[in-house]
């Protein structure tokens, strides 16, 4: 290796020999120079261990080859695993992921969007936070540079939305607990933050409605993503006082259930199907921990490759073409049961 300090592209055009137009040229299309030139280039950029800033590259480009990727919160394992996914499609196509998370809080994903907003990006894949999101900026930014939405909606806002159908989800989980035991209490936080929860919420009581039950809703106090704290806290309330009026809970996410699950524990309760078991509990998202839960949990799994996959496919069409008369999108696509030793 060449031990000279390479800072920038003229700094490496001057010790290569080769022209700035040309390395411009190579960088931002390999194949657009003659292979003898592009073997040269490649020997040179071994030897002085030079590698360009892409992002600035992008810049001077008309159109940059970044997209922004942002979700709620990337300590979640869950928005974490759906990011590599996305991430890996992306670069798969050509294009660079910048990954940003908005660590649960609206100025966060503002700012987010302001920091992708000054690099000037391709385009943006966002799963937003939702009811705390401010609406206004996320439209905003969707004016300016094409925008899908997965997981979490926000009407009327990007040309896209992809996400899970909470109704088809939903009622399968609950026909399934109604099948095969005493029918489900809805155990959730009474003000999340997520849409989905609310649509949830509503599809519980449909399919209690419709196969002849009357719903039970437990909700808990609780702000933020601490999910398995809050539902830790609101079960070993609700079952000090009785609160569930059947030895079925179906929570409605993976992660509060992991509270439920502990706060059996706590209290002593066995969960599960088998012989001497109080209590049966399922969530939804099989999330990457419920496998591992004691008992592994019973729950619904999204299917986040054929989501991760439209989204990414339709931001490529967006940014090859110009689909600004188009109407929105939207695709909802269905869980699938998991069945584990919770329930």
């Amino acid at each position: 290796m060449n031990d000279a300090k390479i800072k920038n592209m003229e700094d490496f055009a001057s010790v290569s020999g080769i022209s700035r137009p040309t390395l411009s040229k190579y960088f931002n299309d390999p194949a657009s120079v003659r292979a003898s030139t592009r073997a040269r280039i490649e020997a040179a950029l071994e030897q002085y261990d030079y590698r360009p800033n892409i992002y600035a590259i992008n810049q001077n480009r008309r159109q940059t080859k970044n997209i922004g990727l942002v979700v709620p919160n990337l300590t979640d394992p869950f928005f974490a695993a759906i990011a590599r996914t996305i991430e890996s499609l992306i670069v798969e196509a050509g294009f660079n992921p910048l990954l940003l998370s908005s660590h649960g809080g609206p100025e966060q994903e503002r700012t987010n969007l302001e920091s992708l907003r000054a690099i000037k990006p391709a385009g943006l894949l966002l799963a937003p936070l939702g009811r705390v999101s401010d609406q206004a900026s996320v439209a905003a930014f969707a004016d300016e540079f094409p925008t899908v939405l997965f997981d979490a909606n926000l009407d009327g806002v990007g040309e896209a939305f992809f996400g899970s159908d909470n109704r088809q989800s939903i009622g399968l989980i609950v026909d399934y607990l109604c099948r095969s035991g005493e029918p489900p209490v809805f155990f959730e936080m009474k003000n999340p933050i997520n849409p989905n929860a609310y649509k949830r919420r509503t599809a519980y009581i449909a399919a209690m409605e419709r196969l002849g039950h009357e719903p039970q809703l437990i909700q808990v106090e609780g702000e933020g993503w601490d999910f398995e704290e809050i539902g830790f806290r609101g079960a070993s309330k609700a079952l000090s006082e009785h609160q569930f009026a059947t030895n079925t809970v179906l929570c409605s996410n993976d992660r509060l259930a992991i509270g439920v699950l502990s706060a059996a524990f706590e209290s002593g309760l066995r969960v599960g199907l088998g012989a001497g078991s109080a209590l049966r509990v399922a969530g939804h998202d099989d999330h990457p921990f419920s496998k591992f839960t004691c008992p592994s949990l019973t729950t619904i799994s999204q299917d986040y490759d054929s989501i991760a996959a439209r989204s990414v496919e339709t931001i490529l069409k967006l940014i090859d073409v110009d689909n600004s008369s188009t109407d929105r999108e939207i695709s909802l696509f269905d869980g699938q049961l998991v069945l584990r030793g919770s329930a």
